[in-house]
């Protein structure tokens, strides 16, 4: 048998141990590439198509060159003339829900987290996941008795606790796998130093929380920005109207003309954008934080 060929090293002349040379890096693959940006390209076009049609003159879709050549905003002119209410009230209501479920959810996912439940904690926990199983017509249908009986239809109350009903046990859920994963002695040590649990919650556990925070609160967010079932059960008068039922509405009436829907739908898709754009690497952090156990 032939002997083996030894990896080479590299020659130190400083007299410390010499160390084995670097392999070289397998050089990337075009295809690969080519591939990655007919994909990337693919998903996209649902999106430069909207953008599009959105810069065009009044006409239809199908109609519509492949390329912007003469642009106008007469479409974002006229979406904002008539769905800029809708815009406002869509922003008011997720933002009330990301209010109103960080301050449910946050309490209750630390008291999960860190006090003693004994065998009610997997109860617990097994009906917050059991919530995300009903489906939302159910949801919708059962707080439409509710809402006609309380007067919460047609109102921004009764909207934003209909849309924290999905946020706040995904909160929970989240924030008490972040929690979990706080060192208990740190906790404790507060606790020496005179702390009692509410100073050791708002000056411990809430800012080493933060990236958990921000990710539930971004979601929330998202679940309450796009909400159509909700807005079309509870909301019986043109009043009252998210952004989602607005563009619902809107379709009928544009038909023949798809510029000022298109204009809409981008302005509707941009707090969106920008909220994960500058939230992305907090949700990275949020979301994997409680995978290791610390």
């Amino acid at each position: 048998m032939s002997a083996a060929i030894p990896t080479p090293t590299a020659v130190r002349t400083d007299g410390a141990e010499p160390r084995a040379a670097k392999a070289p890096k397998a050089p990337r693959r075009p295809v690969y590439t080519v591939v990655g940006i007919i994909i990337l390209a693919f998903m996209l076009f649902p999106l430069y198509w909207m953008i599009n049609v959105s810069l065009q003159p009044a006409g239809n879709a199908v109609a519509t060159p492949w390329l912007p050549f003469d642009l106008t905003l007469r479409g974002y002119t006229t979406a904002i003339d008539q769905q800029g209410r809708n815009l406002v009230t869509s922003l008011l209501i997720s933002l009330g829900s990301v209010v109103f479920s960080l301050l449910i959810a946050t309490p209750a996912a630390y008291a999960m987290a860190h006090f003693k439940f004994g065998r009610w904690a997997t109860a617990i926990l097994f009906g917050i996941l059991i919530t995300q199983m009903v489906p939302g017509i159910v949801v919708a249908n059962a707080l439409y008795s509710a809402y006609t009986d309380l007067g919460l239809l047609n109102t921004l109350g009764g909207l934003i606790l209909a849309d924290s009903a999905a946020g706040i046990p995904f909160s929970i859920i989240l924030m008490r796998a972040f929690m979990g994963s706080i060192p208990t002695s740190i906790i404790e040590a507060a606790y020496v130093d005179g702390a009692g649990h509410v100073r050791a919650f708002f000056s411990i556990v809430l800012p080493m929380s933060r990236n958990a925070l921000i990710t539930s609160g971004l979601f929330t967010f998202l679940f309450a920005w796009g909400d159509f079932l909700f807005a079309l059960t509870l909301t019986t008068t043109a009043d009252l109207r998210p952004i989602t039922l607005g563009l619902y509405t809107y379709v009928g009436s544009f038909v023949s003309d798809w510029s000022p829907i298109m204009a809409t739908a981008v302005l509707s898709s941009l707090p969106a954008i920008a909220l994960l754009v500058l939230a992305q690497r907090y949700v990275a952090a949020g979301v994997t934080g409680g995978a290791v156990k610390s």
